[in-house]
């Protein structure tokens, strides 16, 4: 089955290389990106779901193509004909409710490697967009899974933080 076309602002993008781990730029905890130019930041996102799009993902962060931003990308329903790009730029999660969720979770920059991770079901995502104006929005189900997944890499931890697999050296 062929992939689905992504939509038109990846088009914009150029796509880059994703990081596989051990690299060291995925341990790092990204600058704020607010900081950047409106240009070089609509050039990161544009990148961004270029890159995601290509490499089959539904998320995806400026550290993982070797940017130091606080900035990601995801689109929880592409993959099913109903694509929905969202751009987060400098995010806050904070988990509303105690219901957590275990599920298994792939990484573009963790190849062939999932990991079962634990997370709270429901969170308020605070952080703004791609005008620079704040957002605040109740993700649930797969659109926090994909927000708290991808928050993680602009603090510099992979989902080999919460579960077992191949040792982490840091090389």
């Amino acid at each position: 089955m062929a992939k689905p076309a992504p939509p038109a602002p990846a088009r914009q993008g150029r796509v880059r290389p994703v990081l596989i781990h051990p690299h060291p730029a995925l341990r790092h905890r990204c600058d704020p990106a607010a900081a950047l130019s409106r240009d070089r930041i609509n050039e990161l996102a544009a990148d961004l779901l270029a890159t995601m799009y290509d490499a089959g993902g539904r998320g995806l962060a400026a550290p993982q193509i070797g940017k130091p931003w606080r900035i990601f990308v995801m689109d929880h329903g592409w993959k099913e004909g109903a694509p929905s790009p969202r751009i987060v730029i400098d995010p806050e999660i904070e988990p509303l409710g105690s219901e957590v969720g275990t599920m298994e979770e792939a990484c573009l920059s963790i190849l062939d490697h999932p990991v079962a991770v634990t997370r709270p079901v429901t969170v308020r995502l605070r952080c703004l967009d791609l005008a620079g104006q704040p957002q605040s929005l109740t993700l649930t189900g797969i659109e926090a899974r994909i927000a708290q997944h991808e928050a993680d890499h602009l603090d510099g931890r992979l989902i080999l933080d919460f579960g077992t697999g191949p040792q982490d050296t840091g090389e």
